[in-house]
């Protein structure tokens, strides 16, 4: 599990029940170079990050299978493991997946908020902007869990190394260029129709190097869509993690 850009495991966490109810998966969590627990030590770029995550992989599953499930910058770090590992992996899960790393080069759609919810956001104080930069759909329950799950890793966050990140945040070459044939085993991108941060329409380019790929945009979602619409989220990571056993 890998999660995005400014946050760390946490705010993957509320996908764990849905995952445990799949089947029995071991859940490994990790907290990038930088953010929670994981120091950044001289980590200054993309590239970097894929190290740390390939080398924590190989001291943890070594030459055993796995499926891997990131989010945000996450998902660029997940395809790029998928590829790396490709005679390992079971399958790979994109959430909000950055696909473009260049922020001006992304296809995104204007800001939207599907429902809002003025009293929950002003219930919740100094982490109302924290809120509002993602959430799609306010209510009592999405601000809840930003609190529970997303708060946390943003506070704790190395600014200096997200910094020495954002500065060289893209990878050397996309995998789905670096390893052109195409990738065969069990695969979601889940999009967000209002995502103004990745949007949707780039992922969809994929499609043809993914030939066993679900592309879903779900429309009342943005790019933390599994605190937008958890319920959705979870009954499709589920149908994945079902593909992925019935295929291995």
């Amino acid at each position: 599990m890998i999660h995005g850009f400014g946050a760390d495991h946490r705010l993957l966490l509320p996908l764990d029940a849905g995952i445990a109810a799949t089947g029995d998966w071991r859940r490994i969590y990790l907290d990038l170079p930088g953010f929670g627990e994981t120091p950044a030590g001289d980590v200054a770029s993309a590239e970097d990050v894929v190290d740390a995550i390939e080398a924590e992989i190989r001291s943890r599953i070594g030459t055993g299978t796995f499926a891997v499930l990131g989010s945000s910058f996450g998902g660029m770090m997940a395809r790029r493991v998928a590829h790396d590992f490709r005679e390992q992996v079971l399958g790979v899960a994109l959430i909000a997946p950055v696909i473009i790393a260049e922020h001006a080069r992304r296809r995104v759609p204007a800001r939207h908020v599907h429902v809002a919810a003025p009293e929950v956001v002003a219930s919740l104080g100094a982490s109302a902007e924290s809120y509002l930069q993602m959430t799609v759909i306010q209510s009592r329950r999405s601000a809840d869990t930003f609190l529970k799950y997303a708060l946390p890793g943003i506070e704790v966050a190395d600014e200096a190394a997200m910094a020495r990140i954002a500065a060289d945040y893209s990878l050397r070459v996309e995998p789905e260029v670096a390893s052109p044939e195409p990738f065969t085993q069990p695969t979601l991108f889940l999009t967000g129709r209002h995502d103004h941060v990745v949007g949707y329409e780039d992922a969809w380019e994929l499609m043809p190097h993914y030939p066993n790929a679900t592309f879903i945009t779900i429309a009342a979602a943005g790019h933390n869509m599994h605190l937008d619409q958890p319920e959705y989220v979870d009954q499709v990571i589920s149908q994945w993690l079902l593909q992925v056993a019935a295929a291995r």
